[in-house]
C-alpha cells in the first residue's frame, strides 16, 4: 500500500544531493518528505494564504528576496545588492549591514564555474556549496575553473567572463530537457585564454595568490524524470492557492507536474498543505 502523506507548515529551498539521479528532499516545517519515492503519484498544494519570514518569523504579506519580511529584506546582508551583483560588494569600504556575517559567507574561497543548464553559462558559488548550487540551477553539466579568495572577486572574474559567455540560465529549455552537450573542458580552456589579460589584472591589484586557475574534471548530473514537458506551464500559488498534479519530475528547485511546474524556492515562507493522494 503507497505511503499516506498529509503534513501542514512552511515551505523552504528543497535540500538536493548529487546522485545517479540527483536525489530530493520536500521541507513542510519540520517534517521532510523523500520526493524521488513520489514520481508518478498524485499530489497537492493548499496555500492558506499566510507567508512567513524565514529569518524573523514575521508574518509578511509579501514575499521578499524568495522568503524575507520588507524589514529584513532591508536590513539583512544576505537581501543586500551585491548578492545578485557580487562585483558590487562594499565590505572594504566598511559598509556591510553585516560585517560578521560576510566574514563567513563572502570573505570565503569561491569558485568560478561553467556550467551546462540551457547552453554554456559562468557562475560563481561559494566552494561549500559545490555541488548544491549546479543542482540548484538544473545543471546538466558543470566545471570548476577558478578559485579565488572572495565573493567579489568571484564577480570581478564573472564580469570579464560574461563578455564572452552568458551568465543566466534559460530555465525553460531546461525544464524541457533542451540542453545541448558541450565539452566543458574545451569550453573552459578557451575561456581562461579569452580573459588572461583580465585575470592578470586582477592578480596584480590583489595579489598573486588571490585566484588561481584549476584543472579540475566536470561533474555531470542526472535528474528523477520521468515525462520531460513540451509545454512549460508555471503555478503561481498567489493567483492559484491550490495547485495538484502528478508529479513527473524534479530538476532546479521546480516539481514538474503533469498540470505545470512550480517552483519551490520561489515560495519560500508559504504555509501549505501538501498531501499525496494516491
Amino acid at each position: 500500500m503507497s505511503e499516506s502523506i498529509d503534513v501542514t507548515g512552511r515551505l523552504r529551498k528543497m535540500p538536493a544531493k548529487a546522485g545517479d539521479p540527483v536525489t530530493y528532499t520536500l521541507k513542510v516545517g519540520d517534517t521532510p518528505i523523500a520526493l524521488n519515492e513520489l514520481i508518478g503519484r498524485q499530489v497537492r498544494f493548499d496555500y492558506d494564504g499566510v507567508i512567513r519570514c524565514i529569518h524573523c518569523d514575521r508574518t509578511t504579506k509579501k514575499s521578499f528576496n524568495q522568503g524575507y519580511c520588507y524589514p529584513c529584506f532591508r536590513k539583512l546582508a544576505a537581501c543586500d545588492s551585491c548578492i545578485m551583483s557580487p562585483e558590487k560588494c562594499h565590505f572594504h569600504l566598511g559598509t556591510c549591514r553585516e560585517p560578521e556575517w560576510g566574514e563567513q559567507n563572502c570573505m570565503v574561497e569561491h569558485v568560478v564555474y561553467l556550467a551546462n543548464s540551457s547552453g554554456l553559462k559562468v557562475g560563481i558559488t561559494r566552494a561549500s556549496q559545490v555541488p548544491t548550487r549546479w543542482i540548484d540551477q538544473g545543471a546538466v553539466d558543470a566545471i570548476p575553473m577558478l578559485r579565488v579568495a572572495s565573493r567579489y572577486l568571484a564577480g570581478l572574474a564573472e564580469v570579464a567572463c560574461k563578455a564572452h559567455v552568458a551568465d543566466r540560465t534559460n530555465w525553460r529549455a531546461m525544464l524541457k530537457g533542451d540542453v545541448p552537450e558541450l565539452d566543458l573542458v574545451q569550453e573552459r580552456q578557451r575561456l581562461l585564454a579569452v580573459i588572461e589579460p583580465d585575470l592578470a589584472e586582477l592578480r596584480r591589484t590583489h595579489g598573486e595568490d588571490s585566484l588561481r586557475v584549476v584543472d579540475e574534471a566536470s561533474l555531470g548530473l542526472g535528474y528523477p524524470v520521468q515525462v520531460w514537458p513540451s509545454k512549460v506551464k508555471t503555478h503561481n500559488l498567489d493567483k492559484s492557492p491550490d495547485v495538484e498534479g502528478r508529479l513527473e519530475g524534479i530538476k532546479g528547485q521546480y516539481l514538474m507536474l503533469d498540470t505545470g511546474v512550480i517552483n519551490i524556492r520561489k515560495f519560500t515562507g508559504y504555509e501549505v498543505r501538501f498531501r499525496v493522494l494516491d
